[in-house]
């Protein structure tokens, strides 16, 4: 039966779970990424099933990244997410091992004085210049990250002068002889203010995920750096093992 005329019908399973199957069909056989599923209106009508129905299917989808919605425009459908795995490697050969083609463009580039933030995750005193590196980063042809980075000049001098749309790890490798080894990362969750949101291509209050990157070479930190992720492309995978209970503190409520 073509599932955009299926009737939903009372029974065990609620109309707002059979309409989600339904849409599930669509978007996994019919629908290509970034096209428009049916109206609200004609979802109603097609399936004989109220507002409310519709609303809780189409919202369901949305909140897990199935589709996403443009206000006065309609729903659509989300492209598949870039999935990553958290661990020590440039934008640049992530993407390449996933069977993505990167690229790479270069907002700002500048020397100053970094905030006391970035200088005390490289270790500069408060006159000491870095360099600034701004950049969007993309996979398919798609923005997925917005990147502010700062490095250490005295451990790259003349960085700028340097092609700074390839991977700047192998740019620091090659050219300065600095491998990047290690790395502190944290990460949060933010909402796309009106810039954010005009470079990587999403409304204002978007999801985005926020990498908080300090990363060391031979114990010596070489850049300090955060990048804004796009919650309805992107996910991280993280390998996790239980860690020794010797000498640890038990987990309680609270702490």
């Amino acid at each position: 039966m073509d599932e955009r005329h299926r009737v939903v019908t009372d029974g065990p399973v609620p109309k707002h779970a059979q309409l989600r199957r339904i849409l599930e069909s669509l978007i996994e056989t019919e629908l290509s990424p970034d096209a428009a599923i049916p109206s609200e209106r004609d979802l109603m009508a097609a399936h004989r099933v109220s507002r409310m129905t519709v609303r809780e299917a189409i919202g369901q989808l949305v909140s897990e990244g199935r589709l996403y919605r443009v206000r006065g425009k309609g729903t659509f459908v989300a492209a598949p997410r870039v999935d990553s795995m958290l661990e020590l490697t440039s934008f640049t050969e992530d993407m390449r091992r996933r069977g993505h083609e990167p690229a790479t463009v270069v907002l700002r580039s500048i020397e100053a004085v970094p905030p006391a933030p970035v200088r005390r995750a490289l270790g500069l005193t408060a006159a000491r210049t870095a360099y600034r590196v701004e950049r969007l980063r993309i996979a398919d042809g798609v923005p997925m990250a917005l990147e502010d980075g700062w490095y250490a000049a005295d451990r790259a001098p003349g960085l700028l002068d340097r092609d700074l749309s390839q991977s700047l790890y192998a740019v620091l490798s090659r050219s300065y002889g600095v491998v990047i080894d290690a790395a502190k990362q944290a990460l949060r969750s933010e909402v796309a203010d009106a810039q954010t949101a005009r470079i990587l291509g999403v409304t204002v209050g978007a999801p985005l995920l926020v990498l908080d990157r300090t990363s060391t070479a031979r114990g010596r930190p070489v850049e300090q750096i955060t990048s804004w992720y796009r919650g309805d492309r992107y996910q991280v995978h993280i390998d996790l093992a239980r860690a020794s209970d010797a000498g640890r503190v038990p987990w309680q409520p609270g702490r």
